[in-house]
């Protein structure tokens, strides 16, 4: 979506408004020493698993934008059990996999505009084929849960991206 904004922190105009932002990896795997990463840590573009026994898969947090077509997405991950972790496996490549009942996980990162969001209890809930599950959070009074309970408007977003503009400088 191609909107013209201004940044209220910083007054730089900007043409595009993002309705997506993405942490790379879980907090944990960031909190391993670099170089013991590779002994330590498996980190691939939709799962992660540490030390053998701590698993975290990559997904959405989908936030209804109130007066936009386009839902705000927060790109994250979720610890879930090894059981749940080798399930999200055997059905990544299956087509049709949206029935599958949803498992509980826990959020896996902090997304730094809101008080603490690492450990929220979520549900994953699956997507078909090849499509990052979404993490529904629990309903309970933490910013996050309430926006995506409630939605957000367009001036949040814009409010979220010049928060996301400071917290990388």
């Amino acid at each position: 979506m191609d909107l013209l904004w201004t940044c209220p922190c910083c007054g730089k105009q900007y043409d595009k408004l993002s309705f997506a932002y993405a942490l790379d990896e879980p907090d944990l795997w960031r909190s391993v020493p670099d170089e013991e990463r590779p002994y330590r840590c498996v980190l691939g573009t939709d799962s992660c698993v540490i030390d053998q026994k701590i698993y975290f898969i990559r997904g959405r947090i989908v936030i209804p934008v109130i007066d936009s077509k386009d839902p705000f997405i927060w790109g994250t991950w979720a610890s879930v059990s090894q059981k749940s972790f080798e399930r999200f496996g055997q059905l990544w490549d299956v087509a049709i996999r949206e029935n599958e009942p949803p498992f509980p996980g826990q959020i896996g990162s902090d997304i730094p505009i809101y008080p603490a969001t690492s450990e929220l209890k979520c549900s994953v809930v699956m997507k078909n084929a090849r499509r990052r599950p979404s993490f529904e959070l629990e309903a309970t009074d933490h910013p996050l849960a309430v926006e995506q309970r409630n939605g957000i408007t367009l001036e949040r977003v814009k409010e979220i991206a010049s928060l996301v503009q400071r917290h990388s400088k």
